[in-house]
């Protein structure tokens, strides 16, 4: 008797065949702009805690095995977890031993005159403390720079200094690996972000495509500022309430005391001008003593033109 055939949907088919073939970078360029966008927004959060100039940047992205990427900081790095809720989904972030002495020095104003620390030893309950405070840091970072394709918090549920109870699946599983390098006091350290293939599988369509206008320097708060002082601009308006065309002859005949004659009543419309473009149709009244404009409609420039 032949075993029964077990027939899927074709969405589950390509799911399969698309992890198993493991994710192609260079098809995902959003990826890349996140991690620049990653990186811009760690640097910034620190400057204001410090005083000493600091650099971070995007050293690499590369994809591999989840448990490759761990071995390679063995006993030399504390990592953080997170859970990203809407991807139901964790990520890993890790801080290598020059990352963290070089961020206590310059936490506690150190000038960089004395030799980085060299030795092997456990981390100081400070040294995990300031871990602590970085990746809550780079938690708000990672929501901002994702949010250029998926809402979701990352929370921190756990840090780790062995990593092989840095577990958030298992060791053969595919990931990526993205590289940040952090300078100061002419020295510096790598923090690594680990992403399963798993929980980025769902974001291809989104990380496929291309973002046009993007800037990973722009500041909201910059746009906002620029955009409010915008409109404090003060302009000059002109009512016109009738035009008349003269040729160069009657302009030289006029004499002073000469009345012009309007053909303009009290229902014609004047045109609100700035900067000798149209603006507004408006009609002319009186109020509290004083002449007044109510606008009537925008005038629409192309339709004028043509007309």
């Amino acid at each position: 008797m032949s075993e029964p055939v077990i027939q899927r949907e074709p969405a589950d088919i390509r799911a399969r065949i698309q992890a198993a073939a493991g994710l192609s970078l260079d098809r995902l360029p959003m990826l890349q702009l996140i991690f620049d966008r990653l990186a811009t927004a760690c640097g910034d959060a620190l400057k204001h805690r410090v005083a000493s100039t600091i650099f971070y940047s995007l050293s690499g992205v590369e994809s591999g095995r989840f448990g490759e990427f761990l071995d390679a900081y063995d006993a030399n790095a504390v990592v953080g977890i997170f859970h990203a809720p809407e991807w139901d989904g964790h990520v890993l972030v890790g801080l290598d031993r020059d990352f963290i002495f070089t961020m206590v020095e310059v936490l506690f104003g150190s000038d960089g005159s004395e030799p980085p620390v060299e030795e092997e030893r456990a981390f100081s309950a400070i040294e995990l403390r300031v871990a602590q405070m970085v990746f809550e840091q780079v938690g708000r970072a990672l929501e901002s720079s994702f949010g250029l394709v998926s809402q979701t918090p990352f929370r921190l549920e756990r840090t780790e200094t062995r990593m092989e109870f840095a577990v958030i699946g298992r060791r053969s599983n595919k990931a990526v690996q993205a590289k940040f390098l952090f300078q100061a006091l002419n020295r510096g350290g790598e923090m690594f972000l680990v992403i399963p293939q798993s929980v980025l599988n769902p974001l291809r369509p989104s990380l496929a495509k291309v973002l046009t206008g993007e800037s990973t320097a722009r500041d909201p708060r910059w746009s906002q500022q620029i955009a409010a002082e915008v409109q404090k601009t003060e302009v000059t308006l002109r009512a016109v309430l009738e035009e008349r065309h003269l040729t160069l002859g009657e302009i030289a005949g006029l004499q002073v005391g000469q009345v012009i004659g309007l053909d303009a009543t009290p229902a014609t419309r004047i045109k609100l001008e700035g900067n000798d473009r149209a603006l507004f149709w408006a009609h002319a009244g009186q109020a509290q003593g004083a002449y007044v404009l109510r606008i009537d409609e925008v005038i629409n420039q192309d339709k004028d033109a043509l007309s």
